[in-house]
């Protein structure tokens, strides 16, 4: 795989449909820091969130984001706990959680929340085209 011919052709999609709004929730400042300049690469705008609280909140005020990066163990409120709040609430937002451990059957606990996919952190380049090509036929 050619990285920048792809990122090229997702940043082209996500171009044709519009301005892509991004909401990083992680406990650690320098992960969401990293997963937000790797998003804000591909031009999506992006706001962070520390914990599952806070981005429920945001959606709770009328805020709305296409894509939600999710991390799985937070304090005040997890990344399971979170997306299942949210996919309750009707959110239809793209959720991508992501995991320090690459441990199957917690992965499989976090998936059956709601999410659309799940990755171990810290993203690279390739997750987040991976992701953002799935997001672009999604709003296509």
């Amino acid at each position: 795989m050619v990285i920048g011919s792809s990122k090229k052709v997702v940043a082209e999609q996500i171009e044709e449909v519009r301005r892509i709004c991004a909401l990083v929730v992680d406990d650690d400042p320098l992960v969401r820091r990293i997963h937000g300049m790797l998003l804000a690469r591909y031009g999506l705008e992006i706001e962070a969130a520390e914990n599952g609280k806070e981005a429920v909140d945001l959606f709770l005020s009328g805020k709305t984001f296409d894509l939600v990066l999710m991390d799985m163990e937070m304090p005040i409120m997890d990344g399971l706990q979170a997306t299942e709040r949210l996919r309750g609430m009707g959110v239809s937002s793209m959720i991508v959680g992501v995991t320090a451990r690459g441990l199957e059957a917690e992965k499989e606990a976090f998936m059956a929340t709601g999410l659309d996919a799940c990755w171990v952190k810290p993203l690279n380049a390739e997750a987040v085209i991976s992701v953002l090509d799935e997001l672009a036929k999604k709003l296509l």
